[in-house]
């Protein structure tokens, strides 16, 4: 199944669609580091270092999925908060991709902050729009006309059934609270019903395993430690039976058997870096929990974000390797530049594991189609 990836970042998407079976025509890319990242993982000869506007689709044939995520600063809460008004905004280009190609499908992923109250109106002109990709914004019309001019053809009659949802990542494997919106369309003439996967693991059943059981700690060889009074209330809520899910992965989980960064190791992108301090509102990522979301600020990275407390409550940074890890990248991905130009890449990379899970989901459900 064959996909055109645009805005492809560090390619954290990218390697969760090869997972589930997708085949990447072209990564396109701006960033000169995060290129550097794409060669060095994918086929360098698909990987196109440059401006969306400048790259030719026409050149393409037979894409079945388009996937990407075009960036999310104007509607980032660490960002400027100008949604349209902000030339970094990518939606109307990647709708051009989809109006040019008409690919089965596409996916898109953004940041929690595109659901603000504040950005409504363009939210669903963003809806809209991808799912009538063929009616085109006249010369000197505003986008607020635009937005009626489809509101009156409404969702129902597109060219694409478009579909989104705000996930948390840790639901789904990743060691990470994560929440990001995703956005897939799939081509109305296909028939096609589509859901979201649902969650494979959950929150209660990584308390269950801390405070019922105690397996979690004993898994990790630690002393077992019970909070009784989280314990009753699983116990009130589940009775004598664990909930269903599998157990939210936790930073130690993720990094279990990698050495300390300060040892003697071989992992050439494990290194320690110092300065790491405590101060209000950074605090680290707990070792027993998901890590807080790593993040890439407008402002660069905001490392009290990117830390982990330890056991004797001492602060680090992240090493590249561990938030690969926590962003759940196999453990050979190498992520290029510095530590700052790395972090921010990974920063702003979607899950490896969430993207696998919702490519797997499409893949099966699009391949009895491939022939059409």
């Amino acid at each position: 199944m064959r996909t055109l990836e645009i805005f492809s970042g560090a390619g954290g998407l990218a390697q969760g669609l090869a997972r589930a079976g997708f085949e990447h025509v072209s990564l396109v890319e701006i960033n000169k580091d995060a290129c550097h990242s794409l060669r060095k993982n994918f086929n360098p000869e698909i990987v196109y270092e440059g401006n969306i506007l400048d790259f030719n689709l026409r050149a393409l044939d037979n894409i079945d999925v388009i996937a990407g995520g075009p960036p999310c600063q104007p509607f980032s809460l660490g960002g400027k908060h100008q949604a349209q008004q902000d030339i970094r905004d990518m939606f109307p280009h990647a709708i051009e991709c989809i109006r040019e190609l008409r690919p089965k499908a596409f996916l898109f992923e953004n940041v929690k902050g595109l659901l603000r109250e504040a950005f409504s109106d363009y939210f669903d002109y963003i809806i809209l729009r991808l799912t009538h990709p063929d009616c085109t914004i006249n010369r000197n019309e505003t986008w607020r006309g635009h937005l009626q001019r489809l509101k009156k053809l409404g969702g129902s009659s597109g060219i694409y059934k478009v579909q989104y949802k705000l996930l948390n990542s840790a639901d789904y494997g990743v060691p990470q609270k994560r929440e990001r919106v995703l956005i897939v369309g799939i081509r109305s003439d296909l028939n096609l019903q589509w859901s979201f996967p649902d969650p494979l693991y959950s929150q209660d059943r990584l308390s269950w395993e801390k405070n019922v059981t105690g397996n979690y700690w004993k898994k990790h060889n630690l002393p077992v430690h019970i909070n009784t009074s989280a314990a009753k209330n699983l116990e009130r809520k589940y009775g004598n039976f664990p909930p269903d899910k599998l157990p939210w992965r936790t930073i130690r989980d993720a990094l279990a058997g990698i050495p300390d960064p300060n040892s003697c190791h071989t992992l050439p992108d494990h290194i320690y870096k110092k300065g790491a301090r405590i101060y209000p509102g950074h605090d680290g990522s707990l070792l027993d929990e998901p890590a807080k979301t790593i993040k890439a600020g407008a402002h660069g990275v905001p490392g009290g974000e990117n830390m982990i407390r330890l056991d004797n409550g001492t602060v680090r940074y992240m090493t590249v390797h561990e938030a690969k890890l926590i962003q759940s990248f196999s453990s050979d991905y190498e992520i290029c530049g510095a530590w700052g130009e790395a972090m921010r890449q990974i920063g702003n990379a979607v899950p490896v594991k969430l993207a696998e899970i919702i490519g797997n989901s499409l893949f099966k459900k699009m391949t009895p189609v491939m022939s059409q």
